[in-house]
């Protein structure tokens, strides 16, 4: 009981920390619409300035300075469909097989706990390095595609240009002749079936 009382205090705790979360981003996206709002355009003064035109004044955000989501750390939906593991997708029960009903209760509560709290101390104790590598790692692939990639395939497409077209003109003068010959040959040819009983 008192396990599944502090498993609902911890549910309870975070949903109050993501509500919070989500009103702080509200309160700040109203104060930074005030700000915009506030300023005029240099052309109309009559129109406010929008965030979309301050955007286009300063040009692209800089990526140290745009904040992150702390509600929604999935936008773009990448492990939907690959870690959304639930109590009911690895342990389930037939009918006719039933474990007691305290039994059940405790296995889910432990199951959804123990999965909560050992993926937090991984992220905390390996989150950091992995990060670290991770950013290593596609900073050196984006490094090779830039400066190795790109180049050797905008070389190599130039480079066969030359060949594509001393290519298409062996076929144009060896082989359309050829096979506009052996096409017209065999136009006359007739195939007829027949079925006998």
């Amino acid at each position: 009981m008192s396990k599944e009382r502090a498993s609902e205090d911890d549910v309870f705790d975070t949903e109050i920390l993501i509500d919070s979360a989500a009103r702080i981003k509200d309160r700040r996206r109203s104060a930074e619409d005030d700000f915009y709002n506030s300023k005029l355009r240099a052309d109309s003064p009559m129109e406010p300035l929008t965030r979309e035109d301050e955007m286009v004044k300063k040009g692209p955000p800089d990526f140290r300075t745009k904040e992150i989501d702390l509600v929604d750390r999935d936008p773009k939906h990448i492990n939907d469909d690959v870690v959304k593991v639930e109590f009911e997708d690895v342990i389930a029960e037939p009918e006719g097989a039933y474990s007691f009903d305290g039994v059940w209760k405790t296995s889910f509560t432990t199951f959804t706990v123990t999965k909560y709290w050992c993926y937090r101390l991984l992220s905390g104790l390996c989150g950091i390095p992995l990060a670290l590598i991770w950013g290593f790692y596609f900073a050196c692939l984006t490094f090779c595609h830039i400066w190795a990639v790109v180049p050797c395939v905008k070389s190599y497409l130039i480079e066969i240009q030359c060949a594509s077209r001393i290519y298409a003109l062996c076929v144009h003068t060896f082989c359309d002749p050829l096979f506009e010959a052996m096409g017209k040959a065999f136009a006359t040819v007739k195939v007829a079936l027949r079925k006998e009983v």
